[in-house]
Parts: C-alpha cells; structure tokens; sequence
C-alpha cells in the first residue's frame, strides 16, 4: 500500500566561472516561480539519468560548454505548484562559451556568495550553494 502522489525528480546546476555561480532569474510569465532566481534547473525525464538531466538542462538553458562534477553537492525536498520534488543539486565547472538565455529565464548574473541573499535566492539552494562554493574545481 505505497503513497500513490507522484513525486517530481529535478536536477539544478550551479555552474562556477572562477569564483562567481551563474544564477537565471525565471522568466516572469513562468508558470512556476515567476521572477526568482535560481540556478540551471529542470525537470529528470522518465528513465533519465540525473547526471545526463544536469548536462541537458545547463545545454538548453544556456549553450555553455560545462564540465558536470558526477557526484552531486546535496538533495533537498521542494514543492513546485504544490507537489512535492526532490531536487538533485550538482557543481559544474564553466569551459567555454557565453550565456544564452532560452525562453525560460529573462536574466543571468555571475554571482559572488553574498549577491546570491540579495536576489532572493531560496534558503534550501542558498545552502547547496555555499556547499558548492566550499567544493573547489577537480584537479585534472
């Protein structure tokens, strides 16, 4: 007798140029959370790994050539509409390219840690991002 309420499964990526994380502030005529700021973020497919989610999603919101840390910083409950997700949060490290913004998100900002509390950022994705900040680039 499982609990039959779907559960959503999202992936953010907080991609990192140096020492700043690229935050997007979600288009305001989004349907979920107009105008808040965020990392790289969207739903894992059916079937979808998260790892392979997290590279998608940083390619289609983006167009940044990014290197995905396999290992994820956290994971944290959320709702999105009011059902319940669960976030998987990942560190990318920024290659090449610049911002290009798709239809979800009308802004981007490179960000230092304290320009993430005056955006307004989420608490929950506040935290994963000082985790990731405190997680440095792999050595090759």
């Amino acid at each position: 007798m499982g609990d039959e309420t779907k559960q959503w499964v999202a992936v953010t990526v907080l991609v990192f140029r140096g020492d700043r994380m690229l935050s997007m502030c979600r288009a305001s005529n989004d349907d979920a959370a107009p105008g808040l700021w965020e990392g790289v973020s969207g739903r894992v497919k059916a079937g979808e790994d998260p790892l392979d989610a997290a590279r998608r999603e940083v390619a289609e919101e983006t167009g940044l050539r990014v290197r995905v840390q396999p290992r994820p910083i956290t994971a944290y409950a959320a709702t999105r509409r009011g059902e319940p997700m669960t976030v998987i949060v990942f560190r990318a490290d920024h290659l090449e390219g610049e911002v290009v913004l798709s239809d979800e998100h009308e802004a981007h900002r490179w960000c230092e840690p304290e320009d993430l509390s005056a955006l307004g950022v989420p608490e929950k994705l506040l935290a994963a991002a000082r985790q990731a900040w405190a997680r440095s680039a792999p050595h090759d």
